[in-house]
């Protein structure tokens, strides 16, 4: 029973501010906390302080609703609340819960006035294609091998042993991907990623050798219009993967650049000797040669302007629906250059005037909250917010898998206390609209597959507090068979299409049930979000608007626990759940909570109802 505030709309009268616009944002207290003398917002425009007084607006249900103004006066506008307790006690209310000591301006909580993302970004599913391992169509057997590859037929084990690693070749393309979209239909997905689809050497094809078409081994430019036809007839959306940061060795650019030094493209890259002939690339691979930003033809040709790459695939006919952009973190970044800002904005504002009705998600695989403050990226493809952590909760000890971002065989194991440490953490960072577009992934074919260290169980544990907390559930391609890698390499498994209504039918219906809550709850997609129980072993939090509230119950072992009168809309009597096994029953001493574990269970109780904001 703690002062509570997110950025939501029950607590934020807009969602997209303009600069020198008041808007209003409320704070709810429990009366049962103490005596309260005043409520203000602190502000800190120009970096200099403004207060502003709350009133009270509203009293139900053992709460006062406190309101103020705030005039938004910098494009990230950040707040706090000030709570002066009748005692003489101040208290301060952050991003990160409450403090009795001065708190950081990067953990307030934050209006942005930059372009709002498209109103379909909190209400997404996203779905991960690896396109060489998810389906291949009849006509790929009619393409030749590249002389890059290592032909392998689609039964075979993945190899993880270089040159296998990016070299093993099983020939998935489009086609196979559109002839599979009953699949993702069934699932309940309603946003495809697709990892490169630009020509490389290797099956990744993160070393584009040319960004003017789709690779022919995949199909060409007329199956990716194909697909994004198909998809957008059954009313899912398609994005792409863009390598911002670095290029293949063979990109026609860097091959115009290379021993060239009067070549217009030298000025892409960054060269270590006059010659042109030793340059900088992503972590020291060769392969992968690092571009520079400086350049303005380089911007000219990739990201600025319609006719730039980033333009080009967003414009009919092809009709991207937005980009995922690789190592988001590192683009423009290089010793004493940082353009990073300059790079994302002006990739959005080319997004923008090709068709605003598209996302931008950016990878930054750890602290992402400097980047991703509103200003281009919607959300970030990160790990620290919800990977890392689930998998410290819900993993076996002694694992031998990689970690990502960490040494092999180090996920360190935490209990429920610390998953929500490490996750309120990381996610305080960010705007609230930010926090509804970042991804909300188990593994990616970065990582190994979350199955591969899970205790008994807690798959329905974890993929439900995917679709259950705010931010965008992902399914890598596989995890609904049940797909099993130590690694990102080894996680690259062609799908076993032949146990779709065999043996892994029960995993799929599992995600389509999972899936289908999140989809079928308004308070699931961009509803408030407060933490209501934290303990080792289990985790009770609630999703609340205006028409509902989904109370979510994720537990590793058996619970019992009772949340007291008014913490909760209470149901006035026993429910049953919309997904899971526990049990509620509501009574006067509060709503108790009971059930087995591993378990995910939800629950929906009345929603939210207040007076309409002053502003």
């Amino acid at each position: 029973m703690l002062p509570h505030h997110d950025g939501s709309p029950l607590y934020v009268s807009t969602q997209a501010p303009g600069m020198g616009d008041t808007v209003s944002v409320r704070l709810r207290v429990p009366q049962a906390w103490g005596e309260v003398d005043a409520v203000r917002t602190r502000s800190n425009p120009d970096h200099e302080p403004q207060f502003t007084d709350a009133v009270i607006v509203a009293s139900a249900d053992g709460w006062d609703w406190w309101e103020a103004p705030i005039h938004v006066e910098n494009p990230v506008h950040g707040y706090r609340f000030l709570i002066s307790r009748a005692d003489g006690r101040k208290v301060w209310v952050n991003a990160t819960g409450l403090h009795e000591i001065e708190t950081l301006d990067s953990e307030d909580f934050k209006l942005v006035t930059f372009p709002a993302p498209p109103t379909w970004v909190k209400d997404s599913v996203l779905y991960q294609v690896f396109p060489d391992r998810f389906a291949r169509s009849a006509a790929a057997d009619e393409r030749p091998v590249p002389d890059w590859a290592i032909p392998a037929e689609w039964s075979d084990p993945v190899d993880l042993v270089a040159p296998g690693r990016s070299q093993q070749f099983y020939g998935g393309d489009l086609d196979g991907v559109r002839e599979h979209l009953d699949h993702l239909e069934r699932l309940g997905v309603t946003l495809i990623y697709l990892t490169p689809v630009f020509p490389g050497r290797s099956n990744h094809r993160y070393d584009a050798s040319s960004f003017s078409v789709v690779d022919p081994l995949l199909g060409g430019d007329d199956a990716l219009i194909r697909l994004v036809e198909a998809a957008h007839e059954r009313g899912m959306r398609v994005i792409g993967d863009l390598t911002s940061n670095h290029c293949g060795d063979g990109h026609e650019w860097f091959r115009a650049a290379y021993g060239n030094p009067d070549a217009p493209e030298s000025e892409f890259f960054y060269w270590l000797n006059d010659e042109h002939t030793e340059y900088v690339s992503w972590l020291g691979v060769p392969s992968l040669p690092k571009f520079n930003w400086n350049s303005a033809e380089l911007r000219r040709r990739f990201i600025e302007g319609p006719g730039s790459v980033v333009g080009h695939w967003l414009a009919a006919p092809y009709n991207f629906d937005g980009w995922r952009i690789d190592v988001s973190n590192m683009t423009g970044r290089y010793r004493e250059d940082d353009l990073n800002e300059e790079v994302r904005r002006t990739i959005r504002r080319t997004m923008l005037a090709v068709n605003p009705d598209t996302i931008l998600l950016g990878e930054s695989t750890n602290d992402a909250s400097s980047d991703f403050q509103g200003d281009a990226w919607h959300g970030a493809m990160t790990y620290t917010n919800f990977t890392r952590p689930i998998w410290g909760w819900l993993s076996e000890p002694d694992s031998e898998s990689s970690y990502f971002g960490l040494p092999f065989g180090t996920i360190p194991l935490y209990d429920g206390e610390q998953f929500f440490a490490a996750h309120r953490q990381f996610t305080a960072g960010f705007p609230w609209r930010t926090r509804l577009g970042t991804m909300n992934a188990l593994d990616t074919h970065d990582t190994p597959r979350f199955l591969t260290n899970a205790k008994p169980g807690t798959v329905p544990v974890a993929f439900g507090m995917s679709v259950t907390l705010p931010g965008i559930p992902v399914v890598f391609a596989g995890d609904e068979f049940g797909l099993t890698g130590v690694d990102g390499e080894a996680s690259r498994i062609p799908l076993p299409w032949a146990e779709e209504n065999g043996s892994a039918a029960d995993t799929i219906a599992l995600y389509a049930s999972l899936i289908g809550l999140r989809r079928a709850h308004s308070a699931l997609n961009g509803g408030g979000m407060r933490w209501l129980h934290v303990s080792p072993e289990a985790l009770v939090y609630v999703r609340e608007d205006a028409d509902e509230s989904i109370l979510v119950v994720a537990a590793r072992e058996t619970y019992d626990l009772t949340l007291p009168p008014g913490l909760v809309s209470s149901p006035g009597e026993d429910l049953a759940p919309l997904v899971g096994e526990g049990s509620l029953h509501a009574g006067g001493s509060g709503i108790r909570l009971t059930g087995s574990g591993p378990s995910f269970t939800a629950w929906r109780l009345p929603g939210v109802v207040l007076p309409a904001f002053a502003v």
